[in-house]
């Protein structure tokens, strides 16, 4: 082929939203970290805290002058600053951020359910199976990319998740899988459980739970920082949790403080491992959710088949293979499939010849 022929070629799998797998040797990224919160709507990511919200009437905030300090200001601009400042000061400058709807940049659900298994499953398998139709812990009868890089020589003993969620051990098919799972609740027989220190397995014995099958994000982003120590994963999975749930509560203003938190946790993670050898300047990260909320004043509390809105999503993509494209406007239409593919792809891997229902790599991820 010649190098025009090569790039028309290029051009049309580009058009067709398929991202070209280069070899690992061209690649400078080694780790991937997917990490991710349930339930967090794009419209706080791309514009910040949402005013209507900041009530007791709609958004349950009791001490709205504080809320107001800490998340309100009178641009977007400011107020996602305000939230995510690790997102809109690292990850939009170096990185890419997908899913603003308001600049025709769409990222959406595809399985039809809007909430979190079905999501979960879609993101980390890459395929919509209609055989998941609910949120019970069952094994999930797709293989997901943790589950397939372990299974290779070069990762095998290098993967690792840490999540809040109950259910999510279920979901990644921890108990074949056989990676490393932290979860504050129990994993599938014959799964791999990782063991925190016992200072911080203390900490999470003797934490009053405040919901039954979520654990607080503190604890799974300390297991996320325990693992990295204990035996340096080249793939890894966090998945936070408590955006969902108090948003669930109707509880807008700790709703904002776990998403500024989530975004804490991972610039933390991030500078953690810009100050290892052996991950500094080698490690890509994608943030995503698993599903959408509907609008204010009442249905951002909720998400669902009867809601449409919250099959509406965002992502953001940092790495050194990365084009910094920052905040997308008008990119290529995404779906939550394509990140399981995507995934792979940072590493110089095709995860779709061995699994071909899966959803192809995100464009524009690598460098061309």
């Amino acid at each position: 082929m010649t190098p025009s022929n090569f790039s028309r070629a290029f051009t049309v799998m580009i058009g067709f939203g398929l991202a070209a797998v280069l070899p690992a040797a061209d690649l400078k990224t080694r780790n991937v970290f997917l990490l991710t919160t349930d339930g967090l709507r794009w419209q706080e990511v791309f514009t910040g805290a949402e005013e209507t919200l900041i009530s007791k009437e709609n958004g349950g905030v009791s001490n709205t002058n504080d809320l107001r300090t800490a998340y309100w200001r009178p641009a977007p601009e400011a107020r996602r600053q305000a939230l995510l400042p690790f997102i809109w000061g690292r990850i939009a400058k170096e990185g890419q951020l997908w899913g603003n709807r308001n600049k025709g940049s769409v990222v959406r659900v595809t399985n039809g359910h809007n909430f979190s298994y079905p999501g979960y499953s879609e993101f980390l398998t890459g395929v919509v199976d209609a055989r998941i139709d609910s949120n019970d812990r069952r094994p999930n009868p797709n293989v997901n990319v943790f589950q397939w890089l372990n299974s290779r020589p070069e990762f095998n003993g290098r993967v690792g998740a840490a999540v809040s969620w109950a259910v999510i051990p279920w979901i990644l098919n921890a108990d074949a899988a056989k990676f490393p799972v932290w979860s504050a609740f129990d994993l599938p027989a014959g799964a791999n459980r990782f063991a925190l220190s016992p200072a911080v397995q203390t900490l999470v014995d003797r934490t009053t739970p405040i919901w039954g099958d979520v654990s607080l994000d503190t604890f799974t982003g300390a297991a996320a920082k325990e693992m990295l120590a204990q035996f340096r994963p080249r793939a890894l999975y966090v998945a936070y949790g408590e955006t969902d749930d108090w948003a669930h509560e109707g509880r807008y203003d700790r709703y904002l403080h776990a998403a500024h938190n989530f975004d804490r946790f991972v610039g933390e993670l991030w500078t953690l491992v810009q100050s290892l050898p052996d991950y500094r300047d080698q490690t890509t990260f994608i943030l995503a959710t698993d599903h959408g909320r509907g609008p204010a004043p009442i249905a951002w509390k909720n998400h669902g088949k009867a809601i449409s809105e919250s099959a509406s999503l965002w992502l953001g993509i940092l790495g050194p293979d990365t084009p910094a494209l920052g905040e997308r406007s008008d990119s290529p239409e995404a779906t939550q499939g394509q990140i399981a593919a995507t995934v792979a792809a940072a590493l110089g891997l095709d995860f779709n010849t061995p699994h071909p229902k899966a959803a192809k790599p995100l464009p524009q991820l690598l460098p061309h």
